[in-house]
């Protein structure tokens, strides 16, 4: 039996906290699929999970960039990827599975919602779920067991400072 997590909320380190679970689950034997929606470009944690034979590193083959940014063909693009990566994540060979970023894509509508509900949903009996983004829908937080707000109290970003390579991605 598996528990459904959610790490939402304006803060730094949903990603962050998923990627710490998912060491100490490779660590206990668990075999990890870490599922990223909505990332397309370099990102450092990527290099490590990489590294560790438990662990599966899915995402699109491209960036497609923000949201608000998309082009039409973008977000049939990504959508038909995000529903491809959620069949895989699905495919009953994991004990845990992590959707990165995925309260955002589901947010926006880039994928099928049925597809995703009933995946995971019905995935509870078979693995752990860790769900990260921010706004998570209402059926996930009604059927989540572990709830983590992280909210924001200072970033630099507030101050001009732009991400760095290491820290923030």
């Amino acid at each position: 039996m598996g528990l459904l997590h959610i790490y939402c909320g304006d803060g730094k380190g949903k990603t962050t906290a998923s990627v710490g679970l998912a060491v100490r689950a490779a660590g206990a034997g668990m075999r990890v699929c870490f599922i990223q929606f909505m990332k397309g470009g370099d990102t450092a944690e990527l290099n490590t999970l990489k590294l560790i034979p438990c662990i599966t590193v899915k995402r699109c083959d491209r960036n497609y960039g923000f949201v608000k940014n998309m082009s039409d063909k973008d977000k049939a693009d990504i959508t038909v990827c995000h529903n491809e990566l959620i069949k895989y994540a699905f495919g009953g060979v994991f004990d845990m599975v992590i959707l990165d970023e995925f309260n955002c894509a589901y947010g926006y509508g880039l994928m099928d919602k049925t597809l995703a509900e009933k995946r995971i949903l019905g995935g509870k009996d078979s693995c752990e779920i860790v769900l990260t983004g921010r706004k998570p829908a209402e059926i996930f937080i009604d059927n989540a067991d572990y709830i983590s707000e992280i909210c924001c109290v200072k970033h630099p970003y507030q101050n001009g400072i732009r991400a760095r390579k290491g820290i923030e991605y």
